[in-house]
């Protein structure tokens, strides 16, 4: 099977409450200062970057054609380094590292100090999720292709044979890092790594730093879903910092199908990502089978969670995109617990997450939660 998909795909399931140019700049009506704005494509989505307003002394004149221009190549760069981190992560590019890590046979490869950096971030949130969550799920995770409905000549729903052949070769403890040496191995040669669950946080926080590093004030990093907000809403390209407003950030209804909203969070220096169970599955006899696999079984996992959206501080995507997913799969219950406990240690600012479950019910870990609803 070509199975096409790099990172899990939460597109929408975010959805920016702003009046965000799709053109490259200007002020929209009424007035509305839309900053500057660039979309492309990678990790199998839509990746867009907007651009409000930069630090003191970065444009030759206050002018909106210079700070356009001065965006455009700080974006362009972006992208650039969006491009160099999908193929060194991508595991359906032939010779990424992750490629050559799935088939060496069990051999330490040598890679970059990034693909051990996420590698070793997805060991951490095996640990923290008791193992729910496991970046070593590819072989399970190949039987599958959820871009198609079984319907629309789609793939089929894998045997139980199969599946219990790949789930035995999911075990994240079988991953050997050397950092000294810049190794990975894989104790076990069948084993397949995938990122997906998290390597698009860790890219958001790299990309949001790169575009601090170019005094870049204020600011938006979207990657199909996983949004990272610098500093707040800028009014306009010369406004001060301490003018800022929050950004308005739409988290989606789940149960409607119109792309609705359950309600807006605003913040500042915050980032969000939502994990659900809806958007991308297959039917069949009535069953849906939905991207979060089960470790143990290589099937869909059994969770009474619709959708979680997990918040943190600026910088700490990567925790929310591995949050997401583990909480999905621990369930309500234990991933509201989850969540509180790390909160309570407060190394991830203002930690906290919104489950809907499959019965309707809105689950907040933080009680005094900023997020609005109707």
């Amino acid at each position: 099977m070509n199975r096409k998909n790099f990172f899990k795909l939460d597109i929408l399931l975010l959805i920016l409450v702003l009046a965000l140019s799709f053109s490259l700049s200007g002020c929209g009506s009424a007035g509305t200062w839309n900053g500057y704005s660039k979309q492309s494509f990678y990790f199998d989505t839509i990746c867009e970057l907007t651009i409000y307003s930069l630090e003191e002394g970065a444009l030759e004149e206050d002018t909106e054609e210079a700070f356009n221009e001065a965006c455009n190549l700080i974006i362009t760069d972006a992208f650039k380094e969006m491009s160099e981190y999908e193929k060194t992560l991508s595991r359906t590019i032939e010779g990424s590292d992750i490629d050559r890590i799935n088939k060496a046979g069990g051999e330490a490869v040598t890679v970059s100090d990034v693909t051990t950096d996420v590698i070793l971030r997805g060991i951490e949130y095996g640990n923290i999720s008791g193992g729910v969550f496991d970046i070593t799920v590819g072989k399970a995770s190949d039987l599958w292709d959820f871009h198609e409905s079984l319907e629309e000549g789609g793939t089929e729903v894998p045997s139980d044979e199969a599946l219990k052949e790949a789930s035995e070769h999911i075990d994240y403890t079988g991953i050997t890092v050397d950092e000294d040496a810049h190794t990975v191995k894989l104790d076990d040669p069948e084993m397949m790594l995938d990122l997906g669950g998290i390597a698009k946080g860790f890219i958001a926080d790299k990309i949001a730093l790169f575009l601090r590093e170019k005094g870049v004030t204020s600011g938006i990093v979207n990657l199909g879903g996983n949004i990272e907000v610098i500093g707040g809403k800028s009014g306009a390209l010369d406004a001060p910092e301490e003018d800022q407003t929050d950004f308005s950030l739409g988290i989606r209804d789940p149960g409607d199908e119109t792309g609705g909203l359950l309600g807006i969070y605003p913040g500042r220096d915050v980032t969000i990502v939502t994990s659900g169970t809806y958007e991308r599955f297959i039917e069949v006899d009535g069953v849906k089978y939905h991207h979060i696999l089960d470790p143990k079984t290589g099937y869909p996992v059994d969770t009474d969670v619709l959708q979680v959206s997990v918040i943190a501080g600026a910088g700490h995507s990567a925790d929310c995109d591995g949050l997401s997913t583990a909480c999905l799969a621990l369930g309500s219950e234990e991933g509201a617990k989850l969540i509180q406990k790390l909160a309570q240690e407060a190394n991830m600012g203002p930690l906290e997450a919104i489950f809907v479950t499959e019965d309707g019910r809105i689950i907040y870990t933080n009680e005094d939660t900023a997020f609005i609803t109707d």
